[in-house]
């Protein structure tokens, strides 16, 4: 047993560096071309390509919820080793991400074509060169929908090296296009998208080649398997509820703001959930690397290890996270001068709060692994979910009756702290064998602790 202990935290190590390579060069670059393409397109063009794509990007929604019961189908047959189960679940699988590419294309060219043409604000002479790169968006989505399945098997398999060398391929070539675009004399907008085309179906064959050569349950055979099909269905379907529950209140948190105080005030929660955004990608990856262990373990009825694991990504994950937001919290201001310049009203106050509730969110994510891998998610989606909602119209009371918007991130954060209760029993009805005593004293006390310390450390220092 120790020497699984060892092999699993090993495995987890090695996994949680290579996705922190992948990252790492994925931020770095991101920050060098996006300057770039923004001089080299222009303001107008530059807008036009994000807001074009980004209206096939909203065709794609329900692949999100389609894409985490995937990974989760996947890796629980993986650890059970069943081969048969596990090539009927990546067949049956990529056959519904076919059915949802094709229904994504059918509404793009059609609701998707209509809205480009008469609601988009887009300057005449440049609405040939909107049509080309919505073309292409609508490709290159569908491909992207159909390779879940793909990049679900590597994160099943554990091998997160690929996605650090692919990664690595794909920083290089995104460079390249940089370069081609500052060199080239064709329409700037028109050319930059079918360079990203062509390096997004580049790196996705690639990623499909690695998976058909190394994983035989990547071969693909049409298979129509009813139970797990519906299976699947259920379960990204009350996930999908969940997802939906968030966003609502997300974009529904923005546009109260927007009624009640104004557009400055967007500004500053948009800058709050980029420095949020941040910090959530380092923990991420984190959660990542331990998601296959866990849903293996409870595959196998290793409730042992499950719950091992839980605790010790709680224990890494808030140690990270507090390392990275204790200081941020503290020097708030000053750290957004540096970045911004002139920092909106309400700025350090909102990314402030917002860190403190991701800070339950953290925790609720690693919980939702354990919910996840037993493919019962009804209670989660619909008890989270309906609590998430409920936020909405008390943050529109609070506005409406002149309280400060600050009070619009403390209820979401309270909402959050009230979700990681609920989760936590949840999981414990569902899985009698959780202890939430060993999940609140060895995970999070053992963390909040260390968190204090460094607390302490940075404020007397």
């Amino acid at each position: 047993m120790d020497q699984q202990h060892a092999e699993n935290t090993k495995r987890i190590a090695k996994n949680t560096l290579m996705l922190y390579v992948r990252m790492l060069f994925s931020m770095l670059v991101s920050l060098y071309t996006s300057r770039v393409v923004l001089q080299a397109l222009g303001v107008e063009d530059y807008g036009i390509y994000n807001v074009v794509g980004g209206v096939v990007g909203m065709l794609g929604f329900l692949n999100a919820s389609m894409s985490g019961a995937t990974s989760r189908f996947l890796t629980f047959e993986l650890g059970r080793c069943d081969v048969v189960r596990l090539k009927e679940t990546f067949s049956s699988a990529l056959v519904i991400h076919m059915c949802i590419a094709l229904v994504v294309f059918v509404v793009a060219e059609t609701f998707g074509i209509w809205f480009l043409s008469n609601k988009l604000v887009i300057p005449d002479d440049r609405m040939f060169a909107a049509h080309i790169v919505y073309q292409l968006s609508i490709f290159s989505t569908m491909l992207g929908i159909t390779q879940v399945p793909y990049n679900a098997s590597i994160i099943a398999h554990e091998d997160m090296n690929v996605y650090a060398y692919v990664e690595i391929l794909n920083v290089c070539l995104r460079l390249l296009i940089v370069y081609l675009l500052q060199i080239g004399n064709y329409d700037e907008l028109i050319l930059y998208a079918i360079l990203v085309f062509g390096v997004s179906v580049l790196i996705r064959c690639i990623y499909r080649w690695y998976c058909i050569r190394n994983y035989e349950e990547s071969r693909f055979r049409f298979i129509w398997k009813w139970g797990i099909l519906k299976s699947m269905l259920n379960f990204s379907g009350w996930d999908l509820y969940g997802n939906v529950s968030v966003i609502f209140r997300q974009q529904g948190v923005n546009i109260l703001m927007n009624m009640f105080i104004g557009p400055v005030v967007n500004a500053a929660s948009a800058i709050a959930t980029s420095v949020g955004g941040v910090i959530m990608s380092f923990v991420g990856n984190v959660i990542t690397a331990f998601r296959p262990q866990i849903i293996k373990s409870y595959s196998v009825q290793n409730y042992q290890e499950m719950f091992r694991l839980m605790n010790f990504a709680v224990k890494i994950s808030i140690v990270l996270f507090l390392m990275l937001a204790i200081p941020l919290v503290y020097e708030m201001d000053f750290v957004l001068s540096v970045w911004l310049g002139i920092v909106p009203e309400y700025a350090a106050d909102f990314c402030r709060i917002l860190i403190i509730t991701y800070c339950f969110t953290t925790v609720t994510s690693i919980l939702n692994i354990g919910i996840h891998a037993t493919g019962k998610v009804f209670l989660i989606s619909l008890i989270s979910g309906t609590l998430i909602l409920l936020a909405v119209p008390v943050i529109y009371v609070l506005l409406r009756n002149g309280f400060h918007p600050d009070y619009a991130y403390i209820c979401n954060g309270a909402v959050s702290a009230v979700v990681v209760v609920v989760n936590t029993y949840i999981l414990k009805y569902i899985v009698p064998e959780f202890s939430i005593k060993s999940f609140c004293l060895d995970g999070c006390l053992k963390s909040i602790v260390i968190g204090g310390m460094v607390l302490l450390s940075v404020h007397f220092c």
